[in-house]
């Protein structure tokens, strides 16, 4: 078994974009996406000015992060090392191109799948060369066997001095680079000119549609960011990948688990008595939030059609995979439940409490560890992001049985507002402790961002707010004052979830706003 790999000598480059070409045609890649790209970056001040190339493409890592979070195993690796790809398997759930820490992946718009650069894979396999190293005027394009120290490439990586992108991520790329500026590696160390983008109107605004990164003026000196050293002339755009269908099934998610926490916390209070408010009501509700959450889930794949290879191709090491089953198991349970709301069966639901606390947080929990696996995206790595999504269910849990209780009659209306309130401290706190907590440079952008940046409004009006500070002072009211009307926790409670959405929103987005390539 062979254990290819790519040597892109930046030194012999001369940005001809041939590599591109020939990519493009080899594969009918279409317009607005590429699976190989050139990368301009230009170093230095008048006089003593410098421009170097790069090409970006996939790095086929040895512990490829888009293998382990592709839902069906449509990313594969193939005998000779390649990470290869099968369109037949993909659903189109974009979790691969938040996975690459390289922006190397895509969807093809014409298959609706995902697509990247397997090095030409097909010509490998009947004894030629990659499209691109025929193309390549400079031969700065070599590919060869890593395990093999005869190789070319090998005795260039031994004797001379190379690089690899993002070495900190772990994947342990087999991409390496001789002669590159490490701000070329680095997105993070560069800004983007506003004409960095030919045939791409993609600097027109913050909507997310433009390249996640700060632009500069054209001839300004780049230096309104600590670490940026140059500039970025030219490159691609990339689109973001998830973003309010996403964060909504945050949310939707969080009210079902959360008005099941409640449920099972009345019943071991002694409560499962109360046949409407324990018993069939919160069952019913987290039923149908589940199902928007599917709904939602389903919604954002590039091919909805194939849902159900979750199931039947399922690939294992995928938090997609596992937190289906976990919805599956939860939805069982709330099955149950109901029926034993309906029979009025005090000994069932008193059973059930435990399953059904778990089962609520495991799908209040399970994104953390999805998100966890999505190696491109810094600021969801944080250790944080399990608590603060318990402490949101307990949150939406509060909420809705706040909200309940202006049409039925809820059991010790006070511990549901202390419930809310306890939700609310502790995402709160979680979400300080975030904030302040050192992380990378992809991290404090990520964080700059959503704080100080293009989704500050959204944060600090819509999540902290709404969301936390205008609820949490209604509910204190109400307990000071220990109010008989349910109007202000209940006012409390859309607040509540109303800035839930904000917050997850810009969570989201802003953690694919720091640029890979």
């Amino acid at each position: 078994m062979t254990r290819l790999g790519f040597l892109l000598d930046s030194d012999s480059c001369i940005g001809c974009h041939a590599c591109t070409v020939a990519c493009k045609s080899e594969h009918d890649v279409p317009l607005g996406v590429n699976r190989t790209w050139v990368k301009y970056i230009e170093t230095g001040t008048f006089p003593d000015v410098a421009r170097k190339f790069n090409v970006m493409r996939c790095n086929q890592c040895d512990d490829a992060p888009c293998m382990t979070i592709c839902p069906t195993s449509a990313l594969f690796r193939a005998d000779n090392g390649v990470v290869d790809f099968q369109d037949d398997d993909c659903i189109g759930c974009k979790s691969c191109m938040n996975a690459c820490p390289y922006d190397a992946l895509y969807i093809n718009p014409e298959t609706n799948t995902a697509h990247k650069c397997n090095m030409c894979n097909h010509r490998l396999e009947v004894g030629l060369e990659p499209s691109c190293q025929i193309v390549c005027p400079t031969e700065a394009i070599k590919i060869g066997d890593l395990d093999d120290p005869n190789s070319e490439i090998s005795r260039i990586i031994a004797r001379d001095d190379v690089a690899v992108r993002a070495p900190e991520q772990n994947t342990k790329p087999k991409v390496y680079y001789r002669g590159a500026d490490q701000a070329s590696l680095d997105p993070t160390r560069t800004a983007i000119a506003n004409d960095g983008m030919i045939w791409a109107d993609t600097l027109r605004d913050q909507s997310g549609t433009r390249h996640p990164t700060v632009n500069v003026t054209l001839g300004k000196k780049p230096t309104e960011e600590e670490g940026v050293v140059a500039r970025t002339a030219y490159t691609t755009s990339h689109q973001m990948t998830w973003k309010e269908k996403v964060s909504g099934y945050l949310v939707t998610k969080a009210i079902s688990s959360g008005v099941m926490l409640v449920a099972a916390l009345l019943v071991l209070m002694g409560h499962s008595d109360a046949q409407a408010a324990v018993g069939v009501i919160p069952p019913m509700i987290a039923g149908v939030f589940l199902a928007i959450t599917g709904v939602l889930l389903i919604a954002d794949l590039k091919q909805p059609g194939r849902f159900y290879y979750l199931i039947t191709k399922g690939n294992w090491s995928s938090w997609l995979v596992k937190g289906a089953y976990i919805l599956m198991a939860f939805s069982a349970v709330l099955a149950l439940w109901w029926i034993g709301g309906l029979v009025e069966s005090d000994t069932l639901l008193k059973v059930l409490a435990i399953p059904a606390v778990l089962g609520a947080l495991g799908t209040a929990g399970y994104t953390a560890f999805l998100f966890g696996q999505c190696e491109g995206r810094d600021l969801w790595q944080t250790p944080l992001l399990l608590p603060v999504l318990l402490a949101q269910a307990v949150t939406a849990g509060g909420a809705t049985y706040a909200i309940l209780e202006l049409f039925i009659d809820v059991p010790d209306a006070k511990t549901i507002c202390w419930v809310l309130l306890g939700g609310l401290v502790a995402t709160a706190a979680f979400i300080a402790m975030e904030l302040t907590s050192k992380g990378s440079r992809h991290v404090e952008l990520a964080i700059e961002t959503m704080t100080h940046g293009t989704y500050a409004k959204q944060f600090w009006l819509g999540g902290i707010l709404v969301g936390l500070v205008i609820p949490a002072a209604l509910v204190i009211l109400t307990l000071a004052l220990d109010l008989e009307t349910a109007i202000p926790a209940a006012i409390a409670g859309v607040l509540a979830l109303v800035g839930m959405f904000a917050y997850e929103d810009s969570f989201v987005r802003a953690g694919q706003s720091v640029p890979l390539s």
